[in-house]
């Protein structure tokens, strides 16, 4: 095992910076802002109306200092955002509320407060699917996070991309910003989001109506962008590291392609991991060294930028742009306390940070084999920034850009590989591009830096999607409806066929969970195509153990004719759609023969059923200890028949409502049940038969209104 220096951290209280930062938030917050989750890809992240999404601002909690880009986000505390900023900077504004002609004037949003009644003005939120979310149910009752966390306002069957959420704000310079956030869930394109931006120029101040219509100078778009990798790791994960690790203090930040002479693929920033003074072990990812070694922080995220006006009138695409890619303290004083009125500080906003342009080194250059949280002396650590501009925009004209935001790096099973054996110090150690080391680090560590390439895989990805009209093959559908039933000595899923429409459609999968659903999953059974079981929809689990909860999706697949990328693989349809959060379990045991049977409670009293057995509503009466197949009928004490249930999932008790088949309540009587069963079944485990088809039993009970 390695042999690991005593950490001496601890979770007793936040750091100073972010209480600081919290604290700051809380005072500029104007009131609480509408957010809508993404959640359709291995990517899952939370959007604000007000156009950016600023420190814990989707629910102001403290425990929230890495909040959203989640990846991949089937796993728990997977989140790398910290903290994202926009502001829009011009020279010589004309400001007639203030009635000030301001040298440089600033509107934010972000990295710690907004103003959205007079700054970022939010006038539209929508978001758009290509299908609905289906629906989920575990024993009827709704079962998936997409009931909460994929609120659409309108469906579109001919948008390429899975969701597009539209939002637009107006801010207190006249611009107007449209942001377009397209998400895609086929497998090779659903770890980024691609942000088109448009800021046309159209004098409107205010939500209102009010106007100020100028021809503006000097116009920088800037984003701030404070990743901290990755939340599993830290103070509101697995606190494996210090606690400054939460908000970035570590984080290593690089930049390429900002010199068009330096041939490289494309204009990006992109985050890692870094080295860290405090924790007394090489801590590249972040292994996991109180439990086997796995990697909590493998991952790598970033943005790529995929065009950007050249000017008003020029719509090509600029390569020099972004104009500025400085890194910035994290807790640097412009960080806070950002004030539209105040000239001095917006002086120094867009002189020293907006227009900054490049540094003589990117940051991970800079701090080079260092510990990254010493670089700076700074508490907080390095964001990113990348600046577009300065634009001359006159009024009615606009700027366009477009980037992607996205996240690769290590698989699940890697970080439990390559983290398992630096722990483990187990050879031989080798190396990815080939040959092998004898220095458990240096393995460790060139595995986890692949996930450069990963990242850079990513962002080609989503820029050829873009530059094709988002024209990448789609996988089919999800079932539009998937359910998940209890039972006795199984449990039954059974889903909707929708998706056998689709052209290349070829089949379908299921996948299970034990006791949790953020944990890896294994396939139990596959239907259609190279599986040798015809196309169904339903699947009984009958390996399901007692005592156990078991989660499920179900995804379909095609024929692989239209995959691009690696011919003949199947496109398939994105788990998140059914993946159920709900836990399904083996119910109550069949009852053992028909001497067993019980109605409870009996008699029924609605007086006393404000106490209700078994965990069963106010009206229900409950049928125990029958058969694993059987017909129930109930009848009146004349012989009047009132209700038929069909008991099929094989476990021991069935509930009725008192709610005749006319759908009308039943009234105080006398009530006869009637149970025959439906099919022979034999003892699993000694193969005695138990019950044989067409065997009956009566079962008289009492009912008090």
């Amino acid at each position: 095992m390695r042999k690991l220096m005593k950490r001496t951290f601890s979770l007793k209280k936040p750091g100073f910076p972010l209480l600081i930062g919290i604290a700051i938030l809380l005072l500029n917050m104007s009131h609480a802002q509408e957010t809508k989750w993404i959640r359709v890809g291995s990517l899952h992240n939370w959007y604000m109306e007000s156009g950016c999404e600023p420190e814990v601002a989707r629910r102001g909690l403290v425990a929230d200092q890495q909040d959203g880009m989640r990846w991949p986000a089937q796993f728990r505390w997977q989140d790398s955002q910290a903290a994202k900023a926009l502001w829009i900077g011009a020279t010589n504004y004309n400001d007639i509320v203030a009635g000030v002609e301001y040298a440089h004037k600033v509107a934010h949003v972000g990295p710690r407060q907004w103003h959205d009644e007079d700054e970022f003005m939010p006038a539209e939120f929508t978001m758009i699917g290509r299908f609905d979310h289906p629906t989920v149910l575990v024993d009827g009752i709704p079962a998936s996070d997409m009931v909460f966390d994929d609120v659409i306002e309108d469906v579109n069957p001919d948008q390429k991309a899975d969701r597009i959420l539209i939002n637009k704000v107006r801010t207190s310079m006249g611009i107007l910003m449209t942001r377009k956030i397209y998400a895609f869930s086929q497998q090779y394109n659903d770890n980024y989001f691609i942000y088109e931006f448009t800021f046309k120029n159209d004098g409107i101040v205010h939500i209102d109506g009010t106007t100020n219509p100028q021809d503006l100078t000097g116009v920088y778009f800037f984003w701030q962008y404070r990743y901290a990798v990755c939340r599993e790791m830290g103070a509101y994960g697995l606190f494996v590291m210090p606690q400054s690790a939460t908000w970035g203090h570590n984080t290593m930040n690089d930049v390429v392609g900002y010199d068009p002479a330096a041939g490289d693929p494309f204009r990006a920033l992109f985050s890692w991991h870094g080295r860290h003074s405090g924790s007394g072990f090489d801590n590249i990812g972040a292994p996991n060294i109180d439990e086997d070694g796995r990697l909590l922080a493998s991952q790598y995220i970033g943005v790529v930028t995929i065009h950007a006006d050249a000017s008003a009138t020029d719509k090509s695409d600029d390569s020099v742009q972004p104009r500025t890619t400085y890194y910035q303290g994290s807790d640097m004083p412009f960080q806070s306390g950002n004030d539209q009125y105040n000239p001095a500080k917006m002086t120094d906003e867009y002189v020293n940070v907006i227009a900054a342009g490049d540094p003589a080194l990117t940051h991970a250059a800079a701090v080079g084999d260092g510990f990254a949280d010493q670089f700076g002396q700074t508490s907080g650590g390095f964001s990113q920034t990348h600046g577009y501009g300065p634009y001359d925009i006159p009024v009615g004209d606009s700027i366009r850009i477009v980037m992607a935001e996205g996240m690769n790096g290590l698989s699940r099973q890697m970080n439990i590989e390559v983290g398992g054996k630096w722990y483990r110090e187990e050879t031989p150690y080798n190396l990815p591009g080939g040959g092998t080391t004898n220095d458990v680090d240096e393995y460790k560590d060139a595995w986890i830096f692949t996930g450069r390439d990963s990242i850079f895989q990513t962002f080609n990805r989503a820029i050829a999607n873009y530059q094709s009209g988002f024209d990448i093959p789609l996988p089919p559908p999800p079932p539009d409806l998937f359910e998940v039933n209890s039972g006795g000595d199984r449990i039954q899923l059974s889903w909707s066929d929708n998706a056998e429409s689709w052209p290349g459609f070829a089949g379908y999968r299921v996948y299970r969970a034990i006791n949790v659903p953020d944990t890896t999953y294994e396939e139990i059974f596959a239907c259609g195509a190279g599986t040798g079981n015809p196309v169904v929809n339903s699947y009984d689990d009958t390996q399901a153990a007692r005592g156990f909860d078991y989660y499920y999706y179900v995804i379909s697949f095609d024929d692989g004719s239209t995959n691009n990328v690696q011919s003949g693989v199947p496109l398939r349809s994105s788990r998140f759609y059914t993946q159920t959060n709900e836990p399904a379990n083996l119910k109550r045991q069949a009852g053992t023969s028909l001497d067993s049977i019980r109605v409870v409670p009996n008699p029924f009293n609605i007086r006393l059923a404000r106490d209700p057995q078994l965990g069963y509503g106010d009206d229900r009466i409950l049928f125990l200890d029958i058969p694993p197949l059987c017909k129930i009928k109930i009848f009146t004490e004349r012989g009047d028949l009132i209700k038929e249930i069909d008991h099929t999932d094989g476990s021991g008790d069935e509930a009725w409502d008192q709610v005749t088949s006319s759908r009308q309540i039943v009234v105080s009587g006398i009530y006869i049940a009637y149970f025959e069963v439906t099919e022979d079944y034999d003892d699993p485990s000694t193969g005695e038969r138990l019950f044989t088809k067409g065997e009956n039993a009566i079962r008289k009970f009492v009912i008090i209104r």
